[in-house]
């Protein structure tokens, strides 16, 4: 297994590096992201970086400069890399959380937004995992950058309802896409029906509404929309773009996109229901010989690959489930462990595995 190799040099930064006429295409200026939070990861166009920052409900463009590769594949296998990011942000492993991971498609390079220390005293990162090993902080200061905010996310304090408090702003983004020339994210946001989703074209101009959206949650056996999408994938689906969405315990919905439009409300298909007390954490899409599936890790039902075979036809689940139904899955037991995943092409897959010790390790393998 290749050593992981840690820039410990006086900086300890990653030196961005893209041209100002490159970036000022996109709409960027130079200048120092605020990041109060760094959570769900996504690229775009030209090494582009979106990161979800719940905290302040605003999503940041970054021009990493990450465009470059000698067009070589190597897998990349790290093993304890939250204690190399640690060692890397000068703390311990237990007061390092890994949020998200992404895989620059024009490199195969790895970025992972990462938080350091809990509560009041916590501060986002973003971690860049070079396919030789070598891992380094990314530089936020005087970069090429943009950001859009939310305009109608929660507000940043407790709520208690139901017995339980917590505060809804932590979940105003829960994912992010990049397709079709826009943002997509999931979150929660103001009002009665506050599981949303946002659509927002790059370059930023100012950010609009959400979408309400609701579903029939068959394991619940009724109709809800105060839950927000934990991980979704934009897929064309018999032509129409659309969007399939995983919510806690664990039904997978379809939303065409024609019908989220900002400030309306609408409800998803549940083409399938993949079993209760559980949390979707990361899916993907892809094709493998000739037939197309999702990969979906979970808190607590290991990895599904899932068929997306007559999905279009697939009428929605509307009476109660006792335990699963709609689209077929199989458990991939090789993946046991996995918390966070992207696809490095179309054979691998780059994962996020922890162990039962907390240690954490990113491996390169075939997509089952």
């Amino acid at each position: 297994m290749r050593v992981l190799k840690v820039c410990v040099c006086a900086a300890v930064c990653w030196l961005l590096s893209i041209s100002i006429g490159q970036s000022a295409d996109w709409g960027m200026k130079e200048g120092t992201p605020e990041l109060k939070s760094a959570g769900s990861l996504a690229f775009g166009p030209d090494g582009i970086l979106f990161v979800g920052d719940s905290k302040s409900a605003t999503i940041f463009a970054i021009a990493t400069g990450d465009t470059k590769s000698d067009k070589s594949f190597v897998k990349i296998q790290v093993s304890g890399v939250n204690k190399q990011i640690a060692s890397l942000l000068e703390t311990t492993p237990d007061n390092v959380s890994v949020n998200d991971l992404a895989v620059n498609p024009m490199t195969a390079a790895a970025f992972l937004s990462v938080t350091k220390g809990k509560g009041a005293d916590a501060s986002p990162a973003i971690v860049r995992v070079a396919k030789n090993g070598t891992l380094t902080k990314v530089a936020l200061q005087n970069i090429p950058f943009q950001k859009v905010v939310l305009p109608d996310a929660p507000e940043d304090k407790d709520v208690t309802a139901n017995g339980r408090t917590r505060n809804p702003r932590n979940d105003s983004i829960t994912d992010l896409a990049y397709a079709e020339g826009k943002v997509f994210a999931s979150g929660l946001a103001t009002g009665t029906s506050p599981s949303s989703v946002h659509q927002i074209p790059f370059p930023f101009t100012e950010g609009s509404a959400g979408t309400s959206v609701e579903i029939f949650h068959g394991a619940h056996g009724k109709v809800e929309s105060t839950s927000a999408i934990r991980t979704f994938v934009p897929m064309n689906i018999n032509g129409e773009p659309s969007l399939l969405a995983g919510f806690v315990c664990t039904p997978l919905v379809r939303f065409p996109i024609s019908d989220l439009k900002p400030s309306e409300k609408t409800r998803g298909t549940t083409v399938a229901e993949l079993g209760n007390r559980n949390q979707p954490l990361d899916m993907i899409a892809y094709r493998k010989d000739g037939h197309d599936f999702l990969l979906l890790s979970n808190s607590a039902r290991g990895v599904m690959k899932i068929s997306t075979e007559n999905i279009a036809r697939n009428d929605g689940i509307t009476t109660p489930v006792k335990e699963t139904a709609g689209q077929s899955y199989e458990t991939i037991k090789e993946l046991a462990g996995v918390v966070q995943l992207d696809r490095v092409n179309d054979e691998d897959v780059l994962v996020l595995v922890q162990a039962s010790d907390g240690t954490q390790e990113l491996r390169t393998v075939p997509l089952p």
